[in-house]
């Protein structure tokens, strides 16, 4: 199903069935390897978190030349746990690679069907979601907090790679990556409001902690929200780790109070 293992200088999560096409490059980071101190140690990839910029640069090189990258065609959105999507093309190379400012405004989820683009988000705690489309050889990454998995941008990734592409649901792979589990994620009412009005089944993917709190399960959500794009079952891997349980692995938001790295999701077609 998955693989946590070297790539070059660094060790990586990946998925079996993206890795088994041939057609991709791709990996989520850990938090080690890196050069970063502090709250950040060791391989904090995000430029907006408040490490120093030049050990964030140090680290995505690392990253991005362990997989093959060239670091400075690095794409990047500037997350803004919403559902806006970027188509990016070849003139988008470097946006978001060397500087935050730089990167595509407001963009939660970047496609691209361009060779040799790489497509970058980052995370800590949030889910990440990778597609392929290995008949059209169409990519995407999705960033999914809690509000982008209500606002469901997992089945709008799918409509825009049909919309534009050509894609068919169901030859669609997506991964569904490390992020916060439901033994870890633990919400109020009012969020629990948004997945009753989202998911039929909003209470099934949550179990009751105590009055108005709740444990929500992103991981399911997510799982859910691809099924309602058209994709097959058996084409939708869930990794099923914690980064709030792995924090020997992954940076976690929340279990560290806000004050922590981020990890990046990349993938790129050959």
């Amino acid at each position: 199903m998955y693989a946590i293992a070297p790539k070059g200088e660094l060790t990586f999560f990946s998925f079996t069935h993206l890795e088994s096409s041939g057609l991709v490059t791709h990996g989520f980071t850990t938090r080690k390897g890196g050069v970063s101190t502090g709250f950040y140690h060791s391989l904090n990839t995000s430029f907006h978190v408040g490490d120093d910029h030049d050990q964030v640069r140090v680290n995505r090189d690392l990253a991005c030349r362990s997989l093959g990258i060239n670091p400075r065609h690095l794409v990047a959105g500037r997350q803004v746990h919403s559902d806006g999507i970027k188509l990016v093309e070849e003139s988008d190379l470097g946006r978001g690679a060397l500087a935050y400012d730089d990167s595509l405004p407001d963009t939660d989820a970047l496609i691209t069907g361009w060779r040799g683009v790489p497509l970058s988000s980052y995370y800590a705690d949030c889910v990440p979601i990778f597609f392929l489309d290995p008949v059209r050889q169409v990519v995407a990454l999705a960033h999914a907090g809690w509000k982008g998995t209500a606002l469901k941008i997992g089945l709008k990734v799918i409509e825009r790679m049909t919309e534009s592409f050509g894609t068919d649901p169901r030859h669609c792979l997506a991964g569904i990556g490390p992020s916060i589990g439901p033994c870890c994620y633990e919400v109020d009412e009012p969020v629990m409001s948004r997945f009753r009005d989202a998911f039929h089944c909003g209470r099934e993917l949550a179990a009751k902690v105590t009055a108005g709190k709740w444990r929500l399960n992103l991981w399911e959500a997510n799982r859910r929200v691809l099924l309602e794009a058209g994709l097959n079952p058996v084409n939708i891997l869930t990794a099923r780790l914690c980064t709030s349980c792995h924090r020997d692995l992954f940076f976690s938001y929340r279990a560290e109070k806000g004050r922590t790295g981020r990890m990046a999701s990349l993938i790129m077609l050959k």
